[in-house]
Formats: C-alpha cells, sequence, structure tokens
C-alpha cells in the first residue's frame, strides 16, 4: 500500500507533533534532558514548537495521512526559535544538568554546514506505527525536495539506532557531539543527488565546443 506524505499547514500543529512526542519518549538525549517522565511530556510539545515550528508556516512540515509520523524541516537560512528555546530549557532543566544542556545546543549549532542547507530538527513515528515505511516515506518525500533545489541537507540524530536509516537516504557521519554527561548525537550530512532528467537535458544539450573541433579537424 503506498503511503501518503502531506504538508501540514497550522491547523495540523497539534496533530503533527503528537507522534513526534510519542517517538522520542525513549530517546536517549529527550530523557537525558527530561529524566521525569510527567515533566517530559509537560515540556516536549513547547520544545519542539520552539525548535522546529518553524517548518509550519514554511510549508516543511510533513506527516503521513493518519498522523502516524511527522517530520518538521527547516529550508535554508531559517533557524530554531533560539530565545524561546533557550528560555524553556533555562526554566524547565534541573541545575545541575542545565550547563551541559546549554553547551550541548551551543555545539549544535556550530556544527551546522557553511553553506544553505535543509535542516532536520525532528523526524519520528509513532511508536505504534512502526514498521510500515512511515520515516523512509517521510525522508524521501523531503529529500526529493533537496535534490530538486541541489541543497545539502543536515541532521543530528540523537538516538544510534536511526543511523542506519539516514545512512540509507545518502547521509553521511560525519563527527559526534557531546557535552558534559550528554548522551553522543551524531551530526549526518548529506550531499543532493542529480536527478536523472536533469542528466537527460545535460546529455542532449549541444555540445559546441566538439562540433567546432570536428569542422575544424575534417
Amino acid at each position: 500500500m503506498e503511503i501518503s506524505v502531506k504538508s501540514a499547514s497550522g491547523a495540523d500543529e497539534h496533530a503533527v507533533i503528537g507522534p513526534l512526542i510519542a517517538a522520542f519518549l525513549t530517546d536517549p538525549v529527550a530523557r537525558w534532558l527530561y529524566p521525569e517522565t510527567h515533566q517530559y511530556l509537560a515540556v516536549m510539545s513547547s520544545f519542539f514548537k520552539a525548535f522546529a515550528g518553524k517548518a509550519f508556516p514554511n510549508g516543511s512540515a510533513y506527516f503521513v495521512d493518519d498522523y502516524g509520523g511527522a517530520a518538521l524541516w527547516l529550508p535554508p537560512n531559517v533557524l530554531p526559535n533560539e530565545e524561546e528555546l533557550l528560555a524553556i530549557l533555562r526554566s524547565t532543566i534541573s541545575e545541575q544538568r542545565l550547563e551541559s544542556a546549554l553547551m550541548l545546543f551551543e555545539k549544535m549549532g556550530t556544527s551546522h554546514p557553511k553553506e544553505p542547507h535543509w535542516y532536520l530538527p525532528m523526524i519520528g513515528v509513532d511508536p505504534t506505527r512502526r514498521a510500515r515505511g512511515y520515516g523512509s516515506a517521510l525522508m524521501t518525500h523531503a529529500l526529493q525536495r533537496c535534490d530538486s533545489e541541489q541543497k545539502l541537507a543536515y541532521l543530528e540524530s540523537s538516538n544510534p539506532r536511526n543511523l542506519s536509516l539516514y545512512i540509507r537516504h545518502g547521509f553521511e557521519l560525519i563527527g559526534t557531539i557531546q557535552a558534559g554527561d550528554s548522551p553522543a548525537m551524531f551530526p549526518m550530512l548529506r550531499k543532493p543527488r542529480v536527478h536523472e532528467e536533469l542528466l537527460v537535458k545535460d546529455a542532449l544539450r549541444p555540445r559546441f565546443s566538439s562540433s567546432l573541433t570536428s569542422c575544424y579537424t575534417a
């Protein structure tokens, strides 16, 4: 059965963030930040909106048709709401962990490529809907846009179990990010692929230099 991926509007925001909260419930970094379940559930909706909510007005928030999974992408030169994100961290992270948390996010910011790129802060599938190909469908849908625009794609994986998915979609591991006693995060970069139709157009383009050479050597 074909999986339908749709663009989310602001009206979909609550339904789209829901599966992300469920997906990150066992994420190593998310639970390092918020080890108490009740605190995690109370904070993460606001956290996700600050970190990746700009995807909604930019038309780069995607979900599968039953809201079983979602991905929030930020276009080139669009950044998370850093002021709001820092305010959330400072007001909700335990005092003994706050310094490391702030350092972790600072390192995440400086690890981005210098070139314009699409950034994937959040992708996740509701645990009750896994093993249906939702994650791959969401990745494929967004990466087609990256390729058509010939732009880099960048992400940080907060769970090593997800590395194989990203590698299958063309991402390469470029290092690790860690601060204090935090779990490791894995920055990954994907170069755009050239569409087959562009290769065909290039093959059909007149080669004037070759024609002139033929004329002069005939």
